[in-house]
């Protein structure tokens, strides 16, 4: 069954504009762990956990600070990842040819 992937900012529950939904879903099948990886053009911010960091979060462009306080609060004794410090571009995917050969589907 097809589905739609709905991304809203962890703070004021905003949705991205088309462009940067696209720049979301590109970004879902990567094998990140404790990252922060924008997502332009509206410059919202990705926090891919996994693991002990918890689940992917997201933040729209006005509230990128607040998403990176609450995380640094919540699981800054655990590692350094939270506390990376920007800009946080997107190289490209990183992670499984299964994952490459899904995303080429979609």
């Amino acid at each position: 069954m097809p589905s739609r992937p709905i991304f809203r900012c962890e703070i004021c529950g905003a949705s991205p504009d088309p462009e940067t939904y696209a720049a979301l879903r590109a970004q879902m099948l990567d094998l990140r762990h404790g990252e922060y990886v924008d997502a332009e053009p509206g410059r919202w911010l990705t926090w891919h956990g996994r693991g002990l960091y918890g689940p992917a979060r997201y933040a729209c462009g006005e509230h990128r600070g607040e998403l990176k306080a609450e995380l640094r609060e919540h699981y800054g004794t655990i590692g350094p990842h939270p506390w990376a410090k920007g800009p946080h571009p997107w190289a490209g995917r990183r992670g499984s040819d299964r994952a490459r050969r899904l995303q080429r589907l979609l």
